[in-house]
């Protein structure tokens, strides 16, 4: 029987200590032999958020949230190194600020004025920032 052994960088370990019991982590596993990891090919974002990540303006593993009180409906999503939202409670990550909101309200949604970073800025704001940086 192989021995399988699991190594968690401090940063996923902090990261789980910040968890709440409703949060859903998601890990990627690797293969590995012995000391010696395998080189993975870097991940390249994609879609949407791509030119917001390559600007270095969206960071692979910034949480984003919404809360609309009217409903009381809150949401919560973490960005992936490819570009795509992990939204909390759903297994597939969604390819658009847009198909993320709307898989959390039920309803079509402007995600890029919903979806709100640590520090208050929509994502919209970093894509006016983007345009400004470009002009």
């Amino acid at each position: 029987m192989p021995t399988l052994s699991i190594h968690f960088e401090s940063e996923i370990l902090a990261h789980l200590a910040k968890a709440s019991v409703n949060d859903t982590i998601h890990l990627n596993v690797t293969l590995g032999g012995g000391e010696e990891v395998i080189a993975s090919a870097p991940v390249i974002p994609r879609g949407p958020l791509a030119d917001l990540m390559k600007a270095d303006l969206l960071k692979a593993g910034s949480v984003l949230t919404f809360y609309q009180p009217r409903v009381d409906r809150r949401g919560r999503a973490v960005v992936t190194g490819d570009g795509q939202l992990i939204v909390d409670g759903h297994p597939t990550p969604f390819p658009s600020p847009s198909n993320a909101a709307a898989a959390v309200t039920g309803n079509p949604i402007n995600g890029w004025t919903l979806w709100h970073l640590e520090d208050g800025q929509t994502l919209d704001d970093l894509r006016k920032a983007l345009k400004r940086m470009n002009h």
